[in-house]
């Protein structure tokens, strides 16, 4: 699909995809391919920032050129500016750059915010499955006005709620809320600009709200994310790992957290945890296909 000297090809990958259905759609973009590049004439963060918006995608990724054996950079972007990380346009960079090769298997070198590590990528058919350490999490207890806030703005029933809830962070913090059942994660009816504002005042980058995982780490999950544009991602693979990290100490080493159904769009993310003698490692999972290219409308003011 060629491009204008005042557009991007945008590659649309739907990641985190359950059973070959659904997943999220994020806006990849290949910037050794934008006519922008060859001129040195590199985008900016704020038309960067634009190409979700008239995507119609939550994220999208921009990936730097593949230059010998030099890891692959990787830039994240919503609406309101740069992501430090974004879990599933990591499953949809790794998707993209596999789909351009021949082979069943893949390995490639990324870079993210300064951190080099690699993304290993398996084909089935026209799916490919992703998987990656998405760095170190950290996790701590949140504070009574932390965990106060969050839960008033996103209407958690009194009778659901469960003890746990924790600030995590990876890139960004985000408070996590456990609550008892699948049906009440389903039924959250959160108050967005009450959520926007405790988030902001909390320094957050949204709130994560999960079911109690069954014995075999079965888990439903929503994620809010105002401050930064997305009123509810359909697939957040950043903080499934910070869930697997959280649960590893309560004897979960291996998570399924199945996401996007109040959205229509149903989304899975697998995530393990072990404990070595580095420490804790976090290993996440999804399934994406690639869904069309097209040219993207840049503006240049």
């Amino acid at each position: 699909m060629p491009a204008s000297d005042d557009s991007v090809v945008v590659t649309i990958v739907s990641a985190c995809l359950r059973g070959g259905r659904g997943g999220s759609p994020t806006s990849v973009v290949d910037e050794s391919l934008s006519p922008t590049a060859e001129a040195q004439d590199v985008l900016s963060d704020a038309e960067r920032s634009r190409v979700p918006v008239r995507m119609g995608t939550s994220h999208a990724v921009f990936v730097g050129p593949v230059v010998g054996d030099e890891p692959v950079d990787l830039r994240f972007f919503t609406a309101e500016g740069e992501l430090p990380a974004c879990g599933h346009g990591t499953v949809a960079a790794v998707a993209y750059l596999a789909g351009g090769r021949r082979g069943g298997e893949h390995e490639f070198r990324l870079r993210v915010s300064g951190r080099t590590f690699v993304g290993r990528a398996v084909r089935d058919g026209d799916q490919i499955r992703a998987v990656f350490d998405p760095g170190r999490v950290e996790v701590r207890d949140a504070t009574s006005v932390e965990s106060g806030l969050a839960v008033d703005a996103l209407g958690v029933a009194p009778g659901d709620l469960l003890s746990g809830a924790c600030v995590a962070s990876l890139g960004r913090a985000r408070v996590l809320v456990p609550v008892a059942t699948p049906g009440a994660v389903v039924t959250l009816g959160p108050h967005l600009d009450r959520l926007r504002a405790a988030c902001d005042q909390l320094g957050l980058l949204g709130c994560y709200v999960y079911s109690a995982p069954t014995s075999s780490g079965g888990v439903v999950a929503r994620m809010f994310a105002p401050s930064i544009g997305v009123a509810e991602d359909i697939a957040n693979v950043n903080s499934t790992a910070c869930l697997a990290a959280r649960l590893v100490g309560d004897g979960f080493t291996e998570l399924t957290v199945d996401m996007g159904d109040g959205l229509g769009v149903p989304a899975t993310i697998t995530a393990s945890a072990r404990r070595g003698p580095t420490g804790l490692r976090v290993l996440v999972g999804a399934a994406a296909t690639v869904v069309r290219t097209v040219a993207c409308p840049v503006s240049r003011g």
